[in-house]
């Protein structure tokens, strides 16, 4: 059985490991803090600085693993290429991870290399360079750091005054060692939608059906699947999707992320693993879940085709304050209402805003997509995280 490397192990890697343990897999859980959620799971678990290159490299002599996993931005990606040099498979490739890590790489293939349609953007190193990039980009505009995850960092700029307090957020937020931002025009979008895209060692690419979710913060707060949209724009997207994948190369699932405006698709951003908005998957609305498709395209294992099952939701747990050993309430009140689920992920402190679990919801193939999700939203208002 594949000795796998995760590189990351939140509750997107936790449902990564039991896909995987459930045929057979052997999993090394890596990440930056003890039992972390993944690592409660996994064969064996290490604590390591994955910016720190030499610890990186230990890790991988150590194991000689199959395949190198990613689940999180704040890696030293370089080194990937060195280890594919050294026969090592990470996935989707090195070219990708170290790519998709940074939102500049991402952004500037997809607009400049392959042409696809993004917001107007520039990048900014300083208050005084974002102050420039600002005015060249006009108000309103969103600021992200080019190396976070959920919505860490990211803010919008509607007046002048806002511009200080944008750079100071974007480098709290920040993860890794690289303080850039970019600065993307507002696009005055009708919905937005992740598009599972999953590549294959056969060449064969596969896609979900479209998932719409909603955010603040920059973090997913509710996503559906499947988002009601035109079947031209969805070919559009998939068209867009495949493009950028196939430039970036690799096999894995792929979390690609369009603006749906009146005049037309427009690319966002991409991760190169399961996506957060995907858990809805968790909701058994496919035939595999977005876990299982990425765990069959890492080892190879044909996927002859993806099916939409029924309709889902899901929304998420948050905390509201910081503990150090939070519990939850309400549960009972979620188990006892029918075609529900939920998740607990495990995490062992909480702080606010951090996403401690999400509620699952679904109906079949003829029920109301909207109150599938107003009923999840609904459900994970009754959890209340509790600071022990």
């Amino acid at each position: 059985m594949a000795k796998i490397l995760l590189l990351g192990s939140g509750e997107l890697g936790k449902e990564f490991t039991i896909a995987a343990k459930r045929i057979g897999q052997t999993v090394i859980a890596v990440d930056s803090y003890k039992n972390a959620p993944a690592a409660q799971l996994a064969d064996f678990s290490e604590v390591i600085n994955m910016l720190d290159g030499n610890a990186l490299d230990a890790i991988v002599e150590k194991y000689k693993p199959d395949y190198i996993v990613p689940e999180i931005e704040a890696i030293r990606t370089e080194r990937f290429y060195e280890y594919e040099k050294q026969g090592y498979t990470v996935i989707p490739s090195a070219k990708a991870a170290n790519f998709t890590m940074n939102r500049k790489a991402i952004r500037d293939l997809a607009s400049k290399d392959l042409g696809l349609k993004t917001a107007a953007y520039r990048y900014a190193t300083s208050a005084e360079s974002l102050k420039k990039a600002v005015a060249e980009i006009g108000m309103p505009c969103v600021v992200k750091p080019l190396m976070s995850s959920s919505g860490k960092g990211q803010s919008t700029i509607k007046k002048e005054g806002d511009i200080e307090k944008a750079w100071s957020y974007s480098q709290e937020g920040s993860r890794g060692d690289v303080a850039e931002v970019i600065v993307e025009a507002f696009v005055n979008f009708n919905y937005e939608i992740t598009l599972l895209t999953v590549t294959q060692r056969s060449g064969k690419t596969l896609f979900c059906p479209p998932i719409g979710h909603r955010q603040e913060r920059g973090d997913y707060m509710e996503s559906w699947q499947p988002a009601p949209m035109q079947n031209d724009i969805l070919k559009e997207a998939q068209h867009m999707a495949q493009k950028v994948t196939t430039g970036l190369t690799g096999c894995g699932i792929w979390g690609v992320e369009f603006f749906i405006a009146d005049d037309g698709v427009y690319f966002s951003e991409l991760s190169p693993r399961p996506h957060d908005t995907g858990m809805v998957t968790l909701a058994k609305t496919q035939n595999f879940n977005e876990f299982e498709l990425h765990l069959r395209a890492v080892l190879g294992l044909p996927i002859p085709e993806i099916t939409l099952e029924r309709i889902g939701a899901s929304a998420v747990i948050l905390a509201s304050e910081n503990s150090e050993n939070p519990s939850f309430e309400g549960l009972e009140k979620v188990a006892s209402s029918p075609k529900t689920d939920f998740r607990i992920f495990g995490k062992p402190t909480s702080r606010p805003y951090r996403r401690m679990g999400v509620i699952l919801t679904h109906d079949n193939l003829q029920g109301n997509i909207s109150e599938v999700t107003e009923k999840a939203k609904m459900l994970a208002q009754k959890i209340k995280v509790i600071s022990n």
